[in-house]
């Protein structure tokens, strides 16, 4: 647990994937380099352990070995006390007893010194088996220690990479959120684009409207003109109608004004219908520009899972050998 702390600590202090992924490759060859110390270890204590299990059955040979000569001395000894019987029973002289006694003594003595020796080489024996016994005991412990820790490491392993899993999701999800965006902006920019397209078609029309108005009326300006000639003609014949014509006229003024406004305004708009299509348009090639930069950077990010995802099956190829 403290092991997977620090890591992810040290995880976080990082900023890219590449760095994480570096990190991570650099934990994973010191594990693997301790694993392969461990199993080095492992590897010498199961030699030393097959030498001591050698020994010890070396020793027990040694000590059957040593027990069947107890049991063939034993066998000497009741051999001998049924030989003294029958030498107290004999009805030899006492010179022959006494020497039977004396080489019995000797035979005793002799019997007595191999016993004491072979009594002093079972209790070596016994010590020395004791201490193998203890030493296999602690031998089995530190293996099982071993085991142990080889299995927490196993773990620790697993755990490394469901994180590294973790990430590659979220590097995914990451890289699918930002391909949406990325079309949410297209498809506003597009219907942007066809409103603007359509007001400045609107704008155009009205701007051909209008300059059909005002020949039209530059037409019937010439017409009244014309009227007015003939009408300042009969002038002389009736000054109503010169004062009735002349209101006309400055109405006409008026009105021509007006639209001569109104034409000011619509060719106004045009142009600012014209300008905004330009910042569009502007707007569009630098809108392209960071959609090329997006496609190279969603190129470099499969590119760089495609190589996370290999490395992750080398590493785990490696895990499973």
């Amino acid at each position: 647990g403290k092991e997977i702390t620090l890591l992810m600590q040290t995880l976080n202090t990082l900023s890219t994937p590449e760095e994480k992924l570096a990190a991570l490759c650099k934990k994973y060859a010191e594990l693997l380099e301790e694993h392969r110390n461990s199993q080095k270890q492992m590897k010498i204590l199961q030699k030393k352990q097959t030498q001591l299990v050698q020994e010890k059955d070396h020793l027990q040979s040694e000590h059957s070995k040593a027990i069947l000569a107890r049991s063939k001395l034993e066998s000497l000894c009741r051999e001998l006390q049924r030989h003294n019987r029958t030498l107290k029973a004999s009805e030899e002289g006492v010179q022959r007893t006494r020497e039977e006694e004396e080489k019995r003594r000797e035979v005793t003595s002799h019997f007595q010194v191999t016993l004491n020796d072979i009594q002093l080489q079972m209790e070596q024996h016994n010590e020395r088996n004791s201490k193998l016994r203890q030493e296999n005991m602690e031998l089995a412990e530190r293996l099982k220690k071993l085991i142990e820790q080889y299995e927490l490491r196993e773990e620790h392993i697993d755990k490394v990479f469901k994180h590294k899993d973790l990430q590659q999701q979220l590097v995914d999800a990451k890289l699918q959120q930002a391909q949406e965006m990325l079309k949410e902006a297209e498809e506003k920019h597009q219907r942007e684009k066809d409103f603007l397209l359509k007001e400045a078609v609107e704008s155009q029309r009205m701007c051909e409207l209008m300059k059909q108005q005002e020949t039209h009326l530059k037409q019937q300006l010439a017409l009244y003109t014309e009227k007015f000639e003939e009408f300042q003609n009969t002038l002389s014949k009736s000054s109503e109608v010169f004062t009735t014509f002349k209101q006309e006229m400055e109405k006409m003024t008026k009105k021509i004004k007006k639209l001569e406004k109104e034409t000011t305004m619509y060719r106004s708009r045009w142009e600012s219908s014209n300008k905004a299509l330009l910042e569009m348009a502007e707007e569009k090639t630098l809108r392209d520009k960071e959609l090329e930069g997006l496609q190279v950077k969603i190129q470099r990010l499969e590119k760089l899972c495609r190589a996370l995802q290999t490395e992750r099956n080398d590493l785990n190829k490696k895990v499973q050998d």
